[in-house]
This record gives C-alpha cells, sequence and structure tokens, in this order.
C-alpha cells in the first residue's frame, strides 16, 4: 500500500533520528513536494535539530580580511577576476581590524569569528599575517573561535594556522561535481575537496557547505548533499545566491522562500548532528521566512557579508528571541529582553 505524504516524512525524520541515509530517492521527493507542504516539512525535520541542539542558535562574525583582487572566475562572487561590481578592493588588513572585528563580534554574543581573503589561496607570508592576527585576537579572547577561509591550501599551512590558535578551516564544495563546471573554469571540485581533505588532516574542523540558486538541478542539489556527507564536516553553510549586478549570475533568480526551506531540510537530515548554517542570501531569499529557517539550522551569520549588507544585527537577535530561540554562549551582554516597539498613531485617516 502506498505511503501517505505524513508516513513518508516521518520515514525520512526517524532514518535521519537513527543516523541512517534518508536515502535520495526520499530526499528527491522531499524537494520536489508542493509549496503548501513546506510548513509540514519544516515542523516535522525540526525533531532533528531539536534531538542534537535543543533551541540553541550559533551566532557567527564574518570579516572580509582581503577584498577582491581574485584571479578566480567562480560565476556567482563579486570579488572574482571578470566582476564588474563596483565592490571595495583592498589587501590584507592588519591586527587591529582583526581585534575590532572579534570585540564586535563579543558584543553581539557572536562565539565565532569567520575570516575570510579573496585568491586563489594563501602565499606564506599572508599565512603568517593572518596568524598574527588570530594571535593577537586569541590573547584577548581565548574563548572565541576562530574560522579562517583563506582559499586552497598548500601543504603545512592548515597546520601554521592551527598553532596561531585557529579552531576551524571553511572551503565550501558549493556545488554538484557535474555541474562545477559552469560556474568556474579556474579550479576544480577535486581542488576544493583537497583543500578540505587537508585543513582535516592538519588538525582543523572542517567546514563545508553548498551555494545554492545558480541554475543546479535537484539532482545536483543532492549530489552536493552526498558529496559533502562524505568529507564529513563538522559545520555545514547553506547559502543562497545574491545576484549582484556586474556579476555573470546577476539576472539569476530561480529561488523562493519555499525552495530554500526545502533545500535547510535535506541538508539537516543529510547532517542531523553538525552545524547546519544560514549563510549568504538568507535576508534575499527566504525574506519574511527567516524565522522557519531556525527550525531547521541552528547557526546564522549575524552583521555583514563579504561585499553586501547583511540584515541589521538588532533584527536578527529580536528574530532569535521571538521564534523562542536562545542564543549559544548567553547572547550579547545585557540583553534587553520583552521591550515593545514604539506605537506610533495615526495622523490622519489615509496616514
Amino acid at each position: 500500500m502506498e505511503l501517505t505524504f505524513e508516513e513518508r516524512l516521518a520515514g525520512l525524520v526517524e532514518a535521519s533520528l537513527d543516523g541512517r541515509d534518508p536515502g535520495r530517492e526520499e530526499l528527491a521527493w522531499l524537494l520536489q513536494a508542493p509549496d503548501e507542504r513546506t510548513l509540514e516539512i519544516v515542523s516535522a525535520v525540526s525533531r532533528v535539530r531539536f534531538a542534537a541542539f535543543g533551541r540553541r542558535v550559533k551566532l557567527n562574525l564574518l570579516l572580509n580580511i582581503k577584498s577582491g583582487l581574485c584571479p578566480e572566475d567562480c560565476h556567482y562572487c563579486s570579488q572574482a577576476r571578470d566582476s564588474k561590481a563596483p565592490i571595495l578592493s583592498y589587501p590584507m588588513v592588519g591586527e587591529e581590524t582583526f581585534c575590532a572585528a572579534a570585540e564586535r563580534a563579543r558584543e553581539l554574543g557572536a562565539t565565532r569569528l569567520c575570516l575570510v581573503a579573496s585568491g586563489r589561496g594563501p602565499t606564506e607570508r599572508e599565512v603568517a599575517q593572518v596568524a598574527r592576527g588570530v594571535e593577537a585576537v586569541k590573547a584577548a579572547d581565548g574563548a572565541m573561535e576562530i574560522c579562517a577561509c583563506l582559499g586552497l591550501l598548500s601543504d603545512g599551512q592548515a597546520e601554521q594556522l592551527g598553532e596561531a590558535g585557529v579552531y576551524a578551516y571553511n572551503h565550501n564544495l558549493n556545488t554538484s561535481e557535474s555541474f562545477y563546471d559552469a560556474i568556474c573554469d579556474t579550479h576544480t571540485f577535486a581542488d576544493r575537496q583537497e583543500t578540505v581533505g587537508r585543513a582535516r588532516e592538519g588538525g582543523l574542523s572542517p567546514c563545508s557547505g553548498a551555494l545554492f540558486g545558480m541554475g543546479e538541478s535537484d539532482g545536483d542539489v543532492l549530489d552536493a548533499g552526498y558529496a559533502l556527507r562524505a568529507i564529513e564536516p563538522d559545520s555545514v553553510p547553506i547559502n543562497f545566491l545574491i545576484p549582484i549586478e556586474g556579476t555573470p549570475l546577476a539576472g539569476v533568480n530561480q529561488l523562493t522562500p519555499q525552495r530554500c526551506l526545502r533545500i535547510l531540510a535535506v541538508f539537516r537530515l543529510l547532517f542531523p548532528r553538525a552545524e547546519v548554517r544560514i549563510a549568504g542570501g538568507r535576508e534575499v531569499h527566504l525574506r519574511s521566512l527567516q524565522p522557519l529557517g531556525l527550525y531547521l539550522a541552528n547557526s546564522i551569520f549575524i552583521g555583514d557579508y563579504l561585499t553586501t549588507k547583511g540584515q541589521a544585527a538588532e533584527a536578527d537577535l529580536a528574530m532569535i528571541a521571538d521564534a523562542g530561540f536562545e542564543i549559544e554562549g548567553g547572547g550579547p551582554p545585557q540583553e534587553r529582553e520583552g521591550e515593545l516597539a514604539e506605537v506610533a498613531l495615526k495622523q490622519a485617516v489615509l496616514d
């Protein structure tokens, strides 16, 4: 007898909770579910999120330590070689900027500082610069978790970063191996897999995720998910394309809030115990449904992204509190709770 929608969904959730592969065919079915079923999916899959992380939300602050000037041709990126986007371009920032960002992270209640540099991969001089910056941050706050994202790693660089106090290394696979040539010509999917492996072998916590909305198929979404599952990252950032003017993908807009929630549900089912982070594009594509994303993911970026502005930090903090979640690590100092927005009175009939 054919299973009902509710029974199939429950089977997916139970498989994930048991640590079993939910099954590619079943995940494809979930991705293709009609929009009107999305709330049911979020409610059911939230069991997996709550089982591992309760109501905790981890906050991450991103610092673009070197912007633009990149020789790679990633079509989604405003810092890429062929991008015409009018972004800020600057060489690597100094230690004082690292420390200022860490102070900002503490003020907002973020427990991880993510340091991102443009480029194919870091030079030895750049690794040394990052190491000095990280050492300065750790001297002021030994509890601040540091994640570096510097591009393709060479032998020994992960070890150098770890010795300086870097905890994690981010390098996303971004999409499926078969779709990769459609978004980048200057390095390969295998190059990215190799760097994640080098980070792990060098003692760093592997952070690797994907970017959706670039024209990929459902099959590509699932291929990316299973490729990530094979490398067992500790944290999985899920990005949604921000179509920036001046980039080759500027006109691409294939996502809806419901589609984004179903993608998040798929990745929570594939990674029941990993940190799943809603990363870039959250405000652009989830829009007013952002709070529902917290029922699937247990981590977000607070503040701005690499070259684009994010939602106001105060709005993020209010969203987390209003949805009944709590910030991992306690949240910002002197957090105000229970305050109502000021009520404005109308001044005319059609005001």
